[in-house]
């Protein structure tokens, strides 16, 4: 993978660490963060070296948002026409495609927030597992303070994870939303009381998710989505094709084999995967 500017990642213990290091700037999100967390997880996905995924942050902030220059240049978005309104769905598609990546990783996902999650970085957080914070951060659907709706994920995904009024409340006003309300509404996991101890309980979790069956944690993640957007008859369906195509006696085997004996866990990884137009065919 090519030098990050916006990132630094490390993998260690099959424990991916992703983790914004532009404190300078808040750690906004212009084009470079977008092309450099795309390629990333698209690496991720199709590699099998990493487990789980944790996401941190450095600075005053997890994230501002949107840096104010990415919408200008190039990429400036045109409602002049029908022609340069048409693309804008265009752009925002491409754009709702690398936090979907996150949603669709082969592994659990955790964000630690600290600070600030404002704007673009609450459309970034709702879209991973788990969501950790320490109990200086806020979250803020800044959009509409700056006259827009909030367009990347956050108004479709928030829905699932807090009450529907809280997230109207917090989309129409665009107040901030407290670590401590956060947790008592269910959109974080824990709150934390510095971003040391924060990392460390996102990184315990991480290490836990890690110890357990690859693919018996890739199914789960297929399961929870799918019964979070399908009825309870179609999930009970989807959750029989696929136990039947992942279940190993050898996996059960060994996990109950080692709790008797108080060891570790030794399970395969997933397979590596390849694209067509990868192939030496």
């Amino acid at each position: 993978m090519n030098t990050l500017t916006c990132f630094s990642l490390s993998i260690t213990d099959h424990i991916a660490h992703l983790v914004l290091n532009r404190p300078e700037a808040m750690n906004t999100m212009h084009p470079t963060f977008w092309r450099e967390l795309d390629e990333v997880l698209k690496q991720l996905h199709k590699s099998a070296d990493a487990r789980a995924l944790v996401i941190s942050s450095t600075g005053k902030h997890f994230s501002a948002g949107m840096a104010l220059e990415t919408f200008a240049g190039n990429i400036a978005m045109d409602d002049q026409s029908p022609e340069g309104r048409a693309a804008i769905f265009d752009l925002l598609t491409d754009m709702q495609a690398t936090f979907t990546k996150l949603e669709t990783l082969r592994i659990p996902v955790i964000a630690a927030i600290q600070g600030g999650c404002i704007g673009g970085a609450v459309d970034m957080v709702t879209a991973c597992c788990l969501r950790y914070a320490s109990t200086d951060a806020f979250f803020c659907i800044q959009e509409i303070n700056i006259g827009m709706v909030a367009d990347v994920g956050t108004l479709q995904r928030l829905p699932k994870l807090v009450p529907l009024a809280v997230v109207k409340e917090l989309a129409y006003t665009g107040r901030k939303l407290s670590a401590a309300k956060a947790l008592g509404y269910g959109l974080v996991n824990e709150v934390f009381d510095s971003p040391e101890t924060l990392l460390a309980g996102a990184l315990q979790t991480a290490r836990e998710i890690a110890a357990k069956p690859p693919v018996a944690i890739w199914g789960t993640k297929q399961a929870i989505h799918y019964a979070r957007d399908h009825s309870v008859d179609d999930a009970l369906k989807q959750m029989g094709w696929l136990q039947g195509a992942i279940w190993s006696n050898q996996h059960v085997r060994e996990a109950v084999t080692a709790m008797k004996e108080k060891r570790q866990t030794g399970f395969a990884a997933l397979a590596p995967l390849k694209t067509f137009n990868e192939s030496n065919l």
